[in-house]
């Protein structure tokens, strides 16, 4: 069974990666947004031509990777035995009488933080915006007299969520993979995509302060693209590991 488990947590979070990044469908389609400058959110925003679409991957995205999170949870709780089940990865197996939860506190903390990612990114795409500030004055206006609907508030809030969730569950897991000796592509690449990742996010968060603040959007849109491809990307590797792992 953990063998199967680690096996659809696998598939789960590199399907999961690959529907992240559906944002790169702006390459090909028309959306009228400067992807310099648009928060990645405008695309799947209301009245966006192309709506529909990214909230759709972006709800794909979100429980998949939920899903990924909680099997790989599952297999990191397989139960104690003194003969572990042939092909069950070395980070699944728990040891006569104590847990992997208990024993490896950093794959709990950080598989669990990836699976506020997935809800929360999965939230995220039912309160979409209601208009695209970035392109849109008249959108901008509202926003800050605070005439546009809740789900803007929402919408941040949940998008907070989620990008902390990946955040926490990068830096966890990846310091799980090495401090365990798991997941060598993992151990090997990931402190590199988790210190890009830190500054793609002070980046981003800059320029929302800017932009909020009047005072441009200093690629605001190419900060946080960049800091999304590179969550997709470690997602990735992390299911390439699990899968590698496994066997």
């Amino acid at each position: 069974m953990p063998g199967k488990v680690t096996r659809a947590s696998a598939v789960l979070l590199f399907l999961g990666a690959l529907a992240y990044t559906a944002w790169v469908l702006e390459a090909v389609v028309r959306t009228g947004l400067d992807p310099v400058r648009a928060y990645v959110s405008e695309l799947a925003a209301a009245d966006q031509p192309f709506g529909g679409l990214f909230r759709a991957t972006d709800l794909a995205a979100g429980l998949l990777v939920l899903a990924g999170a909680v099997t790989g949870l599952l297999a990191t709780r397989a139960p104690a035995g003194p003969a572990p089940e042939a092909g069950v990865p070395r980070w699944a197996r728990t040891g006569t009488g104590t847990g992997t939860a208990a024993r490896r506190p950093w794959l709990l903390a950080g598989w669990t933080a990836l699976a506020l990612f997935g809800a929360a990114t999965a939230l995220d795409s039912r309160l979409p915006l209601s208009c695209a500030p970035t392109a849109d004055p008249e959108c901008a206006a509202r926003e800050t007299a605070g005439l546009v609907p809740a789900t803007h508030t929402a919408h941040a809030v949940s998008s907070s969520l989620a990008m902390t969730g990946a955040l926490v569950a990068m830096a966890a897991l990846t310091l799980a993979a090495r401090r365990y000796g798991l997941w060598r592509p993992l151990a090997r690449t990931g402190p590199a995509l988790v210190a890009l990742e830190l500054a793609a996010t002070a980046w981003t968060l800059a320029a929302v302060a800017a932009f909020e603040s009047g005072r441009g959007l200093w690629a605001l849109g190419a900060g946080q693209r960049l800091q999304v491809l590179l969550v997709a990307v470690w997602t990735g590797v992390l299911a390439v590991s699990v899968a590698r792992e496994r066997r």
